[in-house]
């Protein structure tokens, strides 16, 4: 991560190179159709999407983008992220490699409706 001390996600992604900042608002946009009401927000010097809750981070390194949906996240799609370097809340997607945008957004919104519902089991 080249950029800790980030105001908001447009400062984080303008630190890194250009095929690098590509790639990073690719993942962005992607995340922001998936879970359109969550709010953009920098948390542990990262670009973090937020509902009720933080529902995913991601972060550029310099061989890869890194993709935090958190433990549930990666165990619900454990045999979709076979092909990645991956552990229990996260994982690797290397730069040189196309990011697969559809497992993102599935991802994504698998973290949204988590969200939601823990939401609403706490509300009752």
């Amino acid at each position: 991560m080249l950029n800790d001390k980030a105001a908001d996600i447009d400062e984080y992604i303008s630190s890194f190179p250009a095929e690098t900042r590509k790639l990073l608002e690719q993942l962005r946009a992607t995340i922001r159709k998936a879970a359109p009401r969550a709010e953009e927000t920098i948390s542990y010097g990262m670009p973090a999407f937020r509902l009720h809750g933080v529902l995913v981070y991601f972060a550029g390194y310099a061989r890869h983008i890194g993709f935090y949906p958190t433990g549930t996240g990666i165990a619900a799609f454990k045999a979709e992220l076979s092909a990645y370097r991956h552990s229990k809340g996260a994982v690797q997607f290397p730069l040189d490699r196309p990011l697969p945008l559809a497992l993102i957004r599935k991802m994504v919104q698998f973290k949204a409706r988590e969200d939601e519902e823990r939401f609403r089991s706490r509300k009752q």
